[in-house]
């Protein structure tokens, strides 16, 4: 019989172990069963199994379909967070089109915080398209017809995760008021963002100009209640569907509306900024890891003093070198282990040595990297482009997306080098010859072939990320019958600096529990305070991995 573990409430309400006897009753049923079981025991609290709620995974923080299956959404012993609609939002953001940032994008796509706008007041017809005059009755079949023709993308959808980021981008660019849409289609927008309404986005289909055209006639094309749609209360449907059961409408097309939907550079900029995020994230990570890597290969520290890094004071350099100084061996963090034998080396390997200056050009890269998305997620980015100041539209070429693209390529070179080097690292903790440590890392080396087919994994995802970091924005081909003629596939940049961000993820966890593995082979002697407890949090998920799965 599978257990979870429910939490109710941000406040932790309560705390309970839920049994199912049946693994493939919905998450929905988990949801009522354990809010029954909690009013039983608490009937003060007034809470009953019909409070609307939705839930999301304690280990990642995402909400979960409750119309899925226990057995394919968690495993025995999993955590989850049930939370009531009544009180599920604590926290809003406000965009206005100009002050996003890629850490509140990231944010708003995990389904935890609501949006409000600020009100701009643009609400402009638009009675010319390519050049042919149309009709006002015809105007609202052309912007319908804008959207349906260009819902042409292919592939699977984006995450539900990813299309909140995307919504909530495009109505960021709507906010800033130059894209002639009216204050009830934004509102309607916002609506489905905080229910959680989402439309199905293929994620393959766009060539970076005009914009993400496809992708974004998708998002439109789920608003207008066509196409499907998901929410956590409903899963995957029919949109009108799933609007209806959020008490929602469509939107209506007005005048230059559907134009105005469909054209930007959102969904490159939107993934960009999961991609620069996560990068971010895990640059940090490889320094501790490859600390901890120095340490059990009984490295020195020698090459991190501030005074080398002074001399070429490149600020990622320099941050990185103080990161490992706080971590070894120090008056202040003393090492049990470089103090056992003293360093009988001239120099370690560039592996070890020069983590300053790979690392720190990471850091350097995804700092850029992030100011140039950071312009994009606030800049009008449509065409045409309203001014009602001076009472003018204007046709331009901002919907080209060759800054995210050129500057995710760029990301994907810089942060792939984390992989490269810590690849090399791995070699070195298994490689006896160059360890002193066993082979693979393991006692029975007859019994047991240890991490060499672990580090057999991260060569492969590090030839991989080889072939993914060709540039993207280095291709171009002619579209629309030669009139968008270069164009940025800025779309494929981001989407495959994804993949590469999470091969660099992978590839360091590697070489993070090889490097714990090596630091047994070290007891009884300790590292310093801030390497045993990576050690020890290390320790604790994989105990916690392996009681879920007996």
């Amino acid at each position: 019989m599978q257990r979870v573990s429910v939490r109710i409430g941000e406040e932790q309400l309560m705390v309970l172990m839920v049994p199912c006897p049946d693994r493939f009753q919905t998450l929905r049923w988990l949801g009522v069963e354990a809010l029954r079981r909690c009013a039983e025991t608490r009937p003060g609290e007034g809470l009953s199994s019909e409070e609307e709620f939705v839930i999301r995974s304690r280990a990642d923080g995402r909400l979960l379909d409750l119309e899925e299956s226990i057995s394919s959404a968690l495993d025995d012993g999993d955590s989850i967070e049930l939370l009531l609609l009544c009180c599920f939002f604590s926290q809003y953001i406000y965009l206005d089109g100009n002050s996003l940032t890629t850490v509140d994008l990231f944010s708003l796509g995990k389904g935890l915080i609501k949006i409000k706008v600020f009100v701009y007041g643009v609400n402009t017809g638009f009675g010319k398209f390519a050049g042919t005059v149309v009709r006002k009755d015809q105007l609202k079949e052309l912007q319908e017809n804008l959207v349906r023709s260009h819902s042409a993308g292919v592939g699977p959808p984006l995450s539900p995760e990813r299309t909140r980021m995307l919504l909530a981008l495009r109505i960021n660019t709507l906010a800033k008021g130059h894209s002639g849409v009216s204050l009830e289609t934004l509102q309607k927008m916002v609506a489905a963002f905080n229910e959680s309404c989402l439309s199905w986005v293929p994620e393959k289909g766009t060539v970076g100009a005009s914009g993400d055209l496809s992708p974004l006639a998708h998002l439109a094309l789920g608003l207008m209640g066509e196409g499907r749609m998901w929410s956590p209360l409903t899963g995957w449907t029919e949109s009108s569907t799933v609007l209806e059961a959020h008490g929602l409408t469509p939107i209506s097309l007005k005048p230059k509306e559907g134009i105005a939907l469909i054209n930007g550079t959102q969904m490159m900029s939107a993934l960009g900024a999961e991609a620069v995020e996560r990068a971010e994230a895990v640059a940090r990570q490889a320094d501790v890891i490859a600390a901890l890597t120095l340490e059990v290969l009984r490295g020195t520290n020698k090459a991190f003093d501030k005074d080398v890094h002074a001399v070429r004071p490149h600020p990622g350099q320099t941050v990185v070198a103080q990161h490992f100084r706080s971590l070894l061996h120090s008056d202040i963090f003393p090492s049990e282990i470089a103090e056992d034998k003293p360093y009988d080396r001239v120099q370690d390997a560039y592996t070890l040595r020069c983590c300053p200056q790979v690392h720190g050009v990471a850091v350097d890269t995804i700092a850029f990297v992030k100011k140039i998305l950071n312009t994009e997620l606030n800049s009008g980015t449509d065409n045409p482009l309203v001014f009602a100041e001076r009472g003018v539209t204007l046709s331009g070429g901002n919907f080209h997306g060759e800054y995210p693209a050129k500057a995710l390529d760029f990301l994907s070179i810089g942060v792939h080098e984390l992989a490269s080097i810590s690849e090399r690292r791995i070699e070195r903790l298994c490689n006896p010859s160059l360890s002193e440590l066993p082979a693979f890392l393991v006692k029975d080396g007859g019994l047991n072939s240890g991490f060499m087919v672990a580090h057999c994994t991260a060569a492969a995802l590090v030839s991989e990320n080889k072939a993914l970091c060709h540039p993207a924005s280095v291709d171009s081909i002619s579209t629309s019958a030669a009139t968008e003629d270069h164009v940025s596939m800025g779309g494929w940049a981001a989407r495959k600096a994804l993949r590469v961000v999470e091969h660099v993820e992978q590839v360091l966890a590697i070489e993070l529990l090889a490097a714990c593995q090596a630091l047994e082979f070290h007891r009884p002697l300790r590292t310093t305070a801030p390497l045993e407890k990576v050690y020890e949090l290390l320790l604790k998920i994989f105990i916690k991995s392996v009681h879920a799965t007996h």
